[in-house]
């Protein structure tokens, strides 16, 4: 399960896998330190796109860290760090994922809103996690039949 989590979280130019507000992302760039995706959003939310630079990718310390650049939205100096633990659960390998932001207060909002609704999706985003990985780990330990 470990693997699949890391594996998910570290396609930069992948979201949309697991975080439900985006519908599609292009990347600029090699995939490197640097790279630059422009993130389409769904409706629902105060924003329909997000320009956002790769800043860290550590895969031996399943660490990623970006911060958006850009978009018509209101998270000004985002930045975000997600590291990946292994953790046993329930006797076996899982994941523990934890992402943490930076983030200006935008004008109109208090640190309690802003944090409320960055905590909310991030929250959604990890709760999609799950699914998906627990998805594609029980479709692989589920035997296929052939006719």
């Amino acid at each position: 399960m470990f693997f699949k989590v890391w594996s998910a979280v570290r396609r930069f130019d992948q979201p949309q896998k697991y975080k439900p507000f985006v519908s599609r992302c292009i990347v600029r760039g090699d995939f490197k330190i640097g790279s630059v995706r422009e993130v389409n959003v769904k409706s629902g939310l105060p924003a329909t796109t997000s320009t956002e630079m790769l800043e860290l990718l550590d895969d031996q310390e399943h660490v990623l860290g970006f911060k958006i650049v850009g978009g018509d939205h209101r998270l000004k100096n985002y930045s975000s760090i997600i590291t990946v633990h292994p953790e046993i659960i329930d006797g076996m390998l899982g994941a523990l994922v934890i992402e943490s932001f930076v983030v200006d207060v935008p004008e109109g909002n208090t640190q309690d809103e802003t944090c409320y609704f960055v905590n909310a999706v991030i929250n959604c985003n990890l709760k999609s996690l799950a699914i998906v990985s627990e998805s594609t780990a029980l479709q692989l330990l589920t035997p296929v039949n052939r006719l």
